[in-house]
């Protein structure tokens, strides 16, 4: 994902994705946490069926960042994914 220096932006993790759902049909997300390393701010979180979204800003050119939701579901399952996020002048 490529964003600006400039630019306040949603990201989200999506757990439902079609073809490949990871929660069950009434699996729901009880909980989450999002981490953004230094350089890059995390302005705010949510969760809404299934997707955690995260909205960043700032950030360094030509600098890359690993974003991590870590979740844990209705049925007691934890899990993390990552995304890593590209700072480009655009």
């Amino acid at each position: 994902m490529i964003k600006s220096p400039n630019a306040k932006l949603d990201f989200g993790f999506n757990w439902r994705p079609k073809g490949e759902e990871w929660l069950q049909d009434d699996e729901t997300i009880t909980s989450y946490v999002i981490a953004a390393p230094a350089g890059i701010t995390k302005e705010g979180d949510s969760e809404s069926g299934g997707v955690v979204t995260v909205w960043l800003s700032g950030g360094t050119v030509n600098t890359e960042y690993c974003i991590t939701c870590k979740i844990t579901t209705s049925a007691g399952r934890i899990d993390d994914r990552s995304m890593r996020i590209q700072v480009e002048n655009r």
